[in-house]
């Protein structure tokens, strides 16, 4: 009677505690990338199915609070496009006149034509966390790291010339993701812009890529000033910088290690970011590798 009384109290307590293992699982696993899951407990209509309930209006409430903000950013960006282009055509119409320019209208051309530039890249970098932040992945496709981070040297070899930067490239041909190319290329373009931006002259940058498991990752390193580690952390919000002692300029719109993020956590994957005792950044991006039926190609 003790031991069969033990074993029924046993199944009923993990009957009743179902529900809240679930919810504690989906509290775990629900983020800001994947609010549209919801609990949906079934069963009888108690107060721990009340419970799910309530949970699950909450992350609807979240959801709409979520993408609500994320479509104000990105109609807002839409919409101050024309009139930055207008200012600009009317700015080179200006000089265009016949005549000799004076060297006050030259300097003021020049200013105007380079914040121009940066409300242009801010805008851009804009569109491009809210399209990040809402998993649009329409054009998903496979992807070769290698291939991108490849094409992220190159154009920015210009940069890393003028800087007199040693760049290394390591190459793993199994490193490869599935998701939106556009999105993973801007991906690494903004680790290889960082790594070329935040550095010194004379410095040097490592783009590794590799598998490990059921993940592939890149890895870009960089040179320069010693960061303070608690301050690494912040570097993946929005329009956090560590000022002039790093970046050498303040010519960003400290939207870059952000995107990155939302980048690689819309494609179920993570940034982690490191720095050295040496110097520099160490920005680590794992993504989940696709299948494989054969050796060396994902599936």
């Amino acid at each position: 009677m003790v031991a069969l009384s033990v074993l029924f109290g046993w199944l009923a307590a993990g009957r009743i505690l179902r529900p809240l293992r679930t919810i504690t699982a989906a509290t775990r696993h629900i983020s800001a990338t994947n609010l549209h899951e919801r609990l949906r407990l079934t069963g009888p209509d108690d107060e721990l199915k009340e419970l799910g309930e309530t949970f699950d209006e909450l992350l609807e409430r979240l959801e709409r609070s979520f993408q609500l903000e994320r479509q104000f950013v990105a109609n807002a960006s839409h919409e101050l496009r024309t009139p930055m282009a207008t200012m600009r055509a009317s700015l080179d119409v200006a000089m265009a006149k016949p005549g000799p320019q004076s060297p006050q209208m030259n300097t003021l051309a020049t200013r105007l034509r380079r914040e121009l530039d940066h409300v242009d890249a801010l805008m851009e970098g804009f569109l491009t966390l809210a399209q990040a932040q809402r998993g649009e992945l329409a054009d998903e496709s496979l992807v070769s790291l290698d291939a991108v981070a490849s094409v992220a040297i190159e154009r920015h070899s210009a940069d890393i010339a003028a800087r007199g930067l040693h760049v290394l490239q390591k190459q793993c041909p199994d490193a490869w993701a599935r998701g939106a190319e556009t999105l993973l290329s801007r991906l690494v373009e903004n680790l290889v812009d960082n790594a070329v931006k935040h550095n010194g002259p004379g410095g040097w940058v490592v783009v590794q890529t590799g598998t490990n498991g059921e993940m592939s990752h890149l890895i870009v390193e960089n040179g320069g000033a010693v960061i303070d580690p608690a301050d690494v952390a912040a570097l993946a919000r929005p329009f956090q910088r560590l000022g002039v002692p790093r970046t050498g300029s303040d010519h960003g719109t400290g939207l870059g290690l952000s995107i990155v993020k939302s980048i690689a956590e819309a494609h179920g994957g993570r940034l982690e970011l490191q720095a050295p005792g040496g110097g520099g950044l160490r920005a680590v991006v794992e993504l989940p590798l696709p299948v494989r039926q054969t050796v060396g190609r994902p599936a």
